[in-house]
């Protein structure tokens, strides 16, 4: 297991590598999911009683960091 952010991992064996909070099979992405969708910080940690306030300050950490990296996007042929 690879930590590539604070408290957030990559591990090969676990949720097909996507990035994942301290080793735990929650990703990064369902965090950013239940956020995007208005859910609060309380009401994640209420269905996620594992994880702490920091866990989820730390995807959207990730989150921020990668959007400092160009991305370009193809738009497709119809």
């Amino acid at each position: 297991m690879e930590q590539i952010f604070d408290r957030i991992y990559i591990d090969s064996d676990i949720c097909n590598g996507k990035p994942i909070i301290r080793g735990k099979r929650i990703t990064v992405q369902t965090i950013m999911e239940f956020l995007s969708a208005g859910e609060s910080a309380e009401e994640i940690l209420k269905q996620y009683p594992s994880l702490e306030p920091e866990d989820i300050t730390a995807c959207m950490r990730y989150a921020t960091e990668l959007l400092n990296h160009s991305f370009v996007i193809k738009q497709s042929v119809a």
